[in-house]
């Protein structure tokens, strides 16, 4: 007896262990890899759980589809969801919901097939229940949009803020969550409804406390050494895309803000450049000029001093002296300013 849950046991870490490698190798190869074993994992849950495959351990019933391959479609989801948001979650679930819906049609129309030809057995595949696996499917979708309802809830309390309890308490509601939405749409009404849904009850506790080092040690891992942050999303992002409005919108706003920038450095050197503008004074064209004394001539006739008319007509400023040439013109006694040809007589 011990040796069955044993292997139970390892079947379900090698399962938790092969959708969480295929998940981190999303980077590398890209995530189709990781949503084909989501697909065929489901696939194998439909078919084990058809079969009816199980262990009864002290009282305790453990399902193998829905222990062991169930809980892993629950850990890809979860890992999907907080490493690569909504919308990629929003694929995941399509794949193990339309994956899950197309096992029992594939099996019906086998089935019919084989009537058709005059075969009323298929002994190595079993004929699906409606209630069953309608309500598989039912469930699987209520358990995967609150899987990421929960994560986001608990994340913003502070009370469940701690890495290890957010994850355990997201999983262990999700697995209750499903067994009690499971087994009442599939066994309401029925004498063993009571005892499957007791039994699933404890077995799920089981295996999230055994499931969590897996998916703890999974986002540590990404977190730290891979530098994935795990965000912090809308409560309902994964119902509205609340959280890919956001992102548009930030980018929008970022888009704004540099617009804004780059309008206020445009118009600063517009401002400079007026007022440059405005500080310059051009003398262009014809200036009419006395040969004589160098007084020119204005737009209204009179005639003015050189600096004056310089001044009025640019912002250029005079400071007078006095040239050597004319130095020694008005001051012949001064010595230092005579030419030295001068002094060669």
């Amino acid at each position: 007896m011990g040796n069955e849950v044993l292997l139970l046991i390892i079947e379900a870490m090698i399962v938790y262990f092969l959708v969480l490698w295929a998940h981190s190798l999303r980077h590398r190869f890209g995530p189709v890899h990781f949503y084909a074993l989501m697909g065929g994992i489901t696939a194998v849950m439909s078919w084990v759980t058809d079969a009816g495959l199980m262990i009864q351990v002290a009282g305790v019933t453990f399902v193998v589809g829905s222990t062991v391959f169930y809980t892993a479609l629950l850990l890809g989801v979860f890992v999907v969801y907080v490493f690569d948001g909504p919308r990629a979650t929003r694929i995941a679930i399509s794949t193990v919901i339309g994956v899950s819906i197309m096992m029992p049609l594939i099996s019906w129309t086998l089935h019919y097939q084989m009537a058709l030809i005059g075969e009323t057995h298929l002994a190595n595949l079993p004929l699906p229940s409606l209630r069953i696996n309608s309500a598989s499917v039912i469930a699987t979708l209520i358990d995967l949009v609150f899987l990421a309802i929960a994560w986001e809830y608990f994340g913003k309390s502070d009370r469940y803020s701690r890495l290890w309890c957010r994850a355990f308490l997201t999983l262990l509601g999700v697995m209750w969550l499903d067994v009690l939405l499971f087994s009442t749409l599939a066994f309401a009404g029925t004498p063993q409804y009571l005892g499957i849904m007791s039994g699933t009850m404890v077995s799920r506790m089981i295996v999230s406390v055994f499931a969590l080092p897996f998916l703890y040690g999974y986002l540590q891992w990404q977190n730290r050494n891979k530098g994935m942050p795990i965000e912090n999303r809308p409560v309902l992002a994964i119902l509205k895309q609340v959280a890919d409005i956001q992102a548009e919108l930030s980018v929008a706003q970022q888009e704004i803000e540099r617009r804004k920038a780059a309008e206020k450095d445009r118009d600063d050197v517009i401002r400079e450049l007026k007022k440059t503008l405005s500080e310059i004074k051009v003398l262009r064209g014809l200036i009419p000029i006395c040969s004589s004394c160098k007084r020119i001539r204005d737009d209204k006739g009179y005639w003015n001093q050189i600096e004056s008319y310089i001044k009025r007509h640019s912002e250029a400023e005079f400071s007078h002296g006095i040239c050597p040439e004319c130095i020694r013109k008005l001051y012949p006694d001064l010595e230092s300013y005579k030419n030295p040809a001068d002094n060669d007589d």
